[in-house]
């Protein structure tokens, strides 16, 4: 490790160590208000004692006041700091209720010479928390005090030098992320200057170098992100950029701004959706929690579906029909044939009522089945139609109908045939086998069989993609139909339930609390109107909406056309913003995506936005990236990279297996950086390069090339380009046979914020200097 790479270490120890006391101190107050509202709830219980209608009404108050108080601290208690910002003094030493400051705007001599001294530090939190002597320890989100960590940029940052968010779980500090909105500033606290962490370094460091024109490149990221933040909301904002433009971080701090900006509008929730699970846990360092509950949900693609978790990922080709929009076709018919398949061919139906048999034949119940079928609505809500159908047939069959001429006599009587019929067990039994409940996972397990699949996927899918789309569907005809899902599987989920629909539940009438109030003796307590205390917050939680105010769509150049109905269902009322860069999509069909994506956007107007400058990568990786793209979208410019490490990137060729090589490399990239080591392989080799790099520590990451979208590493080893591309020979690739290949190939070369090395198998024709033929200008 080098002295700088130490001194970089120190820096972000001693920062989380900082913001570890800063919590443990809130913690400990904490507890003494839980104490203090435990101390009111027993003394409210010895009032109850006395007896008297007076008492036990004061204590019933007492008790529910109490009650509020100490639930809302016991429910806020988890992941409670997630944000601080540092301030410049102020234009006046107004203060408000929550003991911070309120002026906005700097003092005219808060900044001489480029240095200026942070006159408060905010701590943002779920709950406000003040210490024994009333200063402030945690500020409310929803306070005013709290506005500048959410709508403060660095266009105008106002008092706001450095915002940081604050990662933690329980009572332990994981991390701390830095926002310089000030970079051209250096910054005192305490006689220090103002440590940064993480992103905001790099940014400080181009902030003060000594060229203007570093200085201008700041300046133009700055304002490029700020008028995404700032876009107007009643728009689909659409943000394109390169990798390293920022594009994920700028549009989830514009989820803040638009939360803060205009929270009884966005109450309804956001959505943020994320490529992939490894996305998500980045996203949810970005954006901390706001405060609320569900207020701002990030989801996997793979996870957007109550109950499903995708798990695995299929090969290109089966994903390329699974994510096609012919899907939709093809589960439609799906849904209807799989209720047709659980009747058996010689299905009957006996009944006795008024004392005579009647009885349905096969065909008879077909035909039934067909004209409930008839109708547009989901499978599963037409199960009342289909058996008012057959309660019509047997009333015919028996004849009743053509004994009662009087139109009430004959009315009570189909009332009473009715009633008799359907409350016996085997008529009940027959309904549940002869129309069953369907569930998505039940259709997707009969779409396995490829007989039946070929039938309903005629004139759709060709007798190839009929037999790998069963052959994939097959893990999932597991007994209780749980086998492993893949991501794709998850849109066909999603479309499934809507063609399937959940039949009505009938609901359980709770007891009112009023209902008791007959008398003294009756009065409840906040305990007892509550059900024994409000649900955990994990509970809260799996109730996800599933209709959203915003929806953000991270990485939006890989959805496929199935995943764009998936999401555009969650945001049928929203405002959008989606991310993404046509030169990363690894989906073949862009136009066939495009399509779905502007009927999931609807008639909403569009601004569209470009980021332009890389600063994460340095220039001489983006320099061999570039070639890739260059076969990957003829004619696209790739992003301005717009600093230099000096160090080139290096070329290797395993010679004696790729699992020894990346061993290796891994090594001794593990001594050169001081951060993470990714690793990115083929989709095919992932669980191969675990055992790779087992033994090597939790700084290196394997994954496979789809799972690298949107992530960083300080080093990258880029496996085999030859097998990421996914062509048979680098002739093909490099003619242009596998764009979509191409374009993942450009993703992976493009995680590394310090080194790069592209190690070569046998598929790669690397020449005398180990470079493949992919990269070979």
């Amino acid at each position: 490790m080098t002295a700088q790479e130490s001194t970089v270490d120190s820096v972000r120890d001693r920062e989380i160590g900082t913001e570890q006391d800063h919590l443990d101190r809130v913690y400990r107050r904490l507890e003494e208000k839980i104490h203090e509202a435990e101390f009111l709830m027993t003394d409210a219980a010895r009032r109850g004692q006395v007896g008297t209608p007076g008492a036990l009404a004061e204590r019933d108050v007492q008790v529910y006041r109490a009650g509020v108080h100490l639930n809302r601290l016991n429910s806020e208690f988890e992941d409670f700091l997630f944000g601080r910002i540092d301030l410049l003094n102020g234009k006046d030493g107004a203060r408000g209720p929550d003991g911070a400051y309120t002026s906005v705007e700097p003092a005219d001599d808060a900044v001489q010479d480029g240095r200026a001294d942070v006159a408060e530090t905010l701590h943002i939190g779920r709950l406000g928390v003040l210490d024994a002597d009333y200063s402030p320890l945690v500020i409310d989100w929803r306070a005013p005090a709290a506005a500048p960590f959410y709508r403060a940029t660095p266009k105008d940052p106002g008092r706001v030098v450095r915002r940081r968010v604050i990662r933690s779980k329980g009572r332990r500090v994981l991390g701390v992320e830095d926002d310089l909105l000030r970079p051209d500033l250096i910054a005192s606290l305490d006689g220090t200057e103002l440590p940064v962490v993480g992103d905001g370094a790099l940014m400080a460091a181009l902030g003060r170098a000594r060229s203007h024109a570093m200085r201008d490149i700041v300046s133009s990221i700055q304002a490029e992100q700020d008028l995404v933040i700032r876009a107007p909301a009643a728009s689909v904002a659409e943000v394109g950029g390169g990798p390293g433009t920022g594009k994920t971080a700028v549009a989830l701090h514009r989820a803040a701004y638009l939360l803060y900006q205009d929270r009884r509008r966005y109450a309804g929730g956001i959505l943020v959706v994320s490529p992939t699970p490894l996305l998500v846990a980045y996203t949810e360092g970005v954006l901390p929690s706001l405060g609320e509950e569900g207020q701002v949900a990030i989801r996997a693609v793979g996870s957007l579906v109550d109950g499903a978790e995708a798990v695995t990922y299929d090969e290109p080709h089966v994903a390329r029909i699974k994510g096609s929009s012919r899907m939709v076709k093809v589960l439609r018919r799906a849904a209807r044939g799989t209720l047709e398949s659980a009747q058996p061919a010689d299905a009957r139906l006996r009944a006795v009522a008024f004392g005579e048999r009647v009885e349905l034949g096969a065909e008879e119940l077909r035909s039934i089945r067909q004209a409930a079928l008839g109708g547009t609505a989901p499978v599963n809500l037409l199960r009342p139609r289909a058996r008012r159908l057959i309660l019509d047939a047997l009333w015919n069959a028996s004849g009743s109908c053509r004994r009662y001429t009087d139109p009430e006599l004959a009315a009570e009587a189909r009332a009473a045939f009715d009633e008799d019929i359907s409350t016996e067990t085997y008529f009940t039994d027959f309904l549940d086998a002869w129309w069953p409940e369907l569930t998505p996972r039940r259709v997707l397990a009969s779409m396995a069989d490829e007989r039946r699949l070929s039938r309903w996927s005629r004139r759709v899918l060709t007798p190839r993609e009929v037999r790998l789309l069963a052959r994939s569907l097959r893990r999932r005809a597991t007994a209780d139909g749980q086998g492993p899902l893949s991501v794709h599987d998850i849109a066909l989920l999603d479309e499934l339930q809507l063609l399937l629909g959940t039949p009505a539940r009938p609901r359980r009438r709770e007891a009112d609390p009023l209902d008791q109030l007959t008398g003294l003796e009756e009065l409840t307590t906040f305990a007892d109107r509550s059900g024994g205390g409000r649900r955990s917050r994990e509970e809260r939680l799996e109730e996800e909406r599933a209709d959203y105010a915003h929806v953000i769509v991270d990485e939006a150049q890989d959805l496929t056309p199935m995943q764009w109905r998936m999401v555009g269902r969650r945001g049928r009322q929203a405002t959008w913003t989606v991310v993404g860069d046509p030169a990363q999509s690894s989906w073949p069909d862009p136009e066939e995506a495009a399509a779905a994506r502007d009927e999931a956007l609807g008639r909403r107007p569009r601004r569209r936005f470009a980021l332009t400058v890389n600063y994460r990568n340095p220039a001489e990786i983006a320099r061999v990236a570039s070639r890739v793209l260059a076969l990957a979208m003829p004619g696209m410019e790739p992003p301005d990279a717009v600093r230099s490490t000096g160090a080139e990137p290096r070329f290797a060729v395993a010679r004696d297996g790729l699992g020894k090589a990346v061993r290796e490399e891994a090594r001794r990239l593990l001594a050169e950086v001081d951060g993470t080591v990714g690793v990115v392989v083929s989709m095919d080799r992932r669980e191969e390069a675990r055992t790779w790099v087992e033994g090597l520590g939790d700084r290196v990451v394997p994954l496979g090339s789809l799972e690298a979208k949107g992530l960083e590493y300080d080093a990258t080893v880029v496996v085999s380009p030859a097998e990421i591309a996914g062509g048979t020979t680098p002739d093909e690739v490099a003619a242009g046979e596998f764009p979509a290949g191409l374009r993942v190939l450009y993703v992976a070369l493009t995680r590394a914020t310090q080194r790069l090395t592209v190690l070569s198998g046998e598929r790669d024709a690397p020449d005398g200097d180990g470079v493949p033929s992919l990269l070979r200008g």
